[in-house]
């Protein structure tokens, strides 16, 4: 079980955070300050550190050099997010902006610890079969997690052996990036691959859901603003295209990207200068831009969607990921790292897939590719009450494959008289369409965070289920107040 020590001088945030970690399976210590983990603890003993940035004392930057080469992670605010950029510099692992969202640091918190196992020398085992003469089998040949570990991503088909081909030969480029494919295959571990084996490793990597951000504040955060620009900016910012100033830029679904942002975000490519929201300075920045996007850019362009000078810029290289369906026996071999993941966490690693899950998953068509086979095995995991887990605990019901569970009472009424609390979804209609009708039916009057609320998930939960259906938020709409 992975030991983590959180350093942070707030007691609540601190005793938070420690639930949130041992609910997940972490083993957890704490510390108010620099000083106090020193006394107690012995800091490279931990498999990872948790700090908040402006400690009593000395800073959290310091268990940098404590640590001796332990991963750390760093929380600041987001005012503080050019003191964030400048620790990375320092060496930290990673940075998180407070309030942090649960999900978010938990997904952090596993890559990192991903990450450094990937990266620690083979088992003692191993090498002394090796030491031995012993000839490898065909079976104790290294995985493609393995074989491709400096890439970072599992899977050894013709169509991904390509990409890792393509991937090496762009990453030391400075050229821009667009990655294809659809929600859920995977693009950000393919625009970290580029990054991390760039000239640019060092400096930050700065990741941006463009539809996660509301249209009226995508500008600001992408590229800053002076104190009083707009109702409410009571101070400059820095924007996020300059904190990956020396790094790189990920955005991701730019397709959603405003046309006002798109014509900034072209100045920054053809010019490597940006001006802050309510500022007549610019400022040159030194980025490489990666893009990923799961929509069609060119056909977006030509209905005038699209900036089509931008596209032409994004696309200089294009990579294209497969979906997890044209992936052959890398679904099987992600499903048992998956499994081999979740099962060290809730220490139970005698857990394995059972002949007919196995063939379950080998021969779904998992429309939400990765990210879908991931929540899948999670869930079977957290189900499963013998060593053997079974088809049915993966959960992956063709009717309900593609919507999550949602809680129909009390919602409002849909189309034509029928209402959440009455419908059987099971007879006439489906989750997909209970969702659609929903969304159509509301979208003019609600804003995002409350359709979100009726339907029972998150805000991103609903973008993407937009995306899969084919319901684009519409232009113009105000989602936020």
């Amino acid at each position: 079980m992975p030991h983590i020590l959180i350093v942070e001088d707030e007691t609540i945030i601190r005793s938070a955070l420690r639930r949130l970690l041992e609910r997940n399976q972490y083993q957890v210590s704490e510390a108010g300050s620099v000083q106090e983990a020193q006394e107690r603890f012995s800091i490279p003993s931990f498999d990872l550190i948790i700090s908040d940035l402006r400690l009593p004392g000395a800073p959290g930057t310091e268990l940098i050099k404590l640590g001796e080469g332990k991963p750390v992670l760093i929380m600041t605010s987001y005012a503080s997010l050019r003191s964030a950029v400048d620790s990375m510099k320092m060496g930290a692992v990673d940075y998180i902006a407070k309030p942090f969202d649960h999900d978010e640091m938990l997904q952090a918190v596993a890559r990192i610890l991903r990450d450094r196992q990937s990266a620690q020398p083979q088992s003692q085992p191993q090498a002394a079969e090796r030491s031995n003469g012993k000839a490898a089998s065909a079976a104790d040949k290294p995985t493609a997690a393995n074989a491709n570990g400096e890439i970072g991503i599992i899977g050894s088909c013709p169509p991904m052996q390509d990409l890792y081909g393509k991937i090496r030969k762009v990453a030391p480029t400075d050229s821009n990036v667009l990655v294809q494919g659809e929600s859920g295959t995977g693009k950000e571990l393919v625009a970290r691959a580029l990054h991390n084996l760039s000239r640019r490793a060092k400096a930050p990597m700065i990741s941006v859901n463009c539809a996660a951000i509301p249209e009226s504040l995508i500008e600001s955060e992408l590229f800053g603003h002076e104190k009083g620009a707009f109702t409410g900016a009571s101070a400059g910012r820095a924007g996020l295209v300059e904190a990956a100033d020396g790094g790189t830029l990920f955005l991701d679904e730019i397709g959603e990207l405003p046309l006002e942002a798109q014509a900034r975000l072209l100045r920054v490519l053809q010019e490597g200068e940006i001006r802050r929201v309510g500022s007549v300075q610019s400022q040159k920045v030194d980025v490489r831009l990666i893009a990923a996007t799961h929509r069609d850019l060119k056909t977006l362009a030509k209905n005038g969607e699209f900036r089509e000078d931008l596209y032409y810029r994004l696309h200089v290289i294009a990579l294209k990921l497969p979906a997890l369906r044209e992936r052959g026996n890398d679904v099987l071999e992600i499903a048992r790292a998956f499994l081999a993941r979740q099962s060290a966490k809730a220490g139970r690693p005698e857990l394995r897939f059972g002949a007919d899950a196995e063939q379950a998953i080998h021969h779904y068509s998992w429309p939400g590719n990765v990210r879908e086979l991931e929540n899948a095995v999670e869930r079977s995991v957290i189900l499963s009450e013998s060593a053997e887990i079974s088809a049915d605990l993966l959960g992956i019901d063709i009717e309900l494959s593609d919507l999550d569970e949602v809680d129909f009472v009390g919602l409002a009424p849909l189309p034509n008289g029928a209402s959440g609390a009455n419908q059987d979804p099971s007879e006439d209609l489906s989750l997909e369409d209970y969702f659609q009708h929903f969304v159509l039916e509301h979208q003019d009057h609600m804003t995002e965070t409350e359709l979100a609320r009726k339907l029972g998930v998150s805000r991103k939960c609903l973008w993407e289920r937009r995306q899969r259906l084919g319901i684009p938020r519409r232009k113009g709409v105000t989602n936020e107040t």
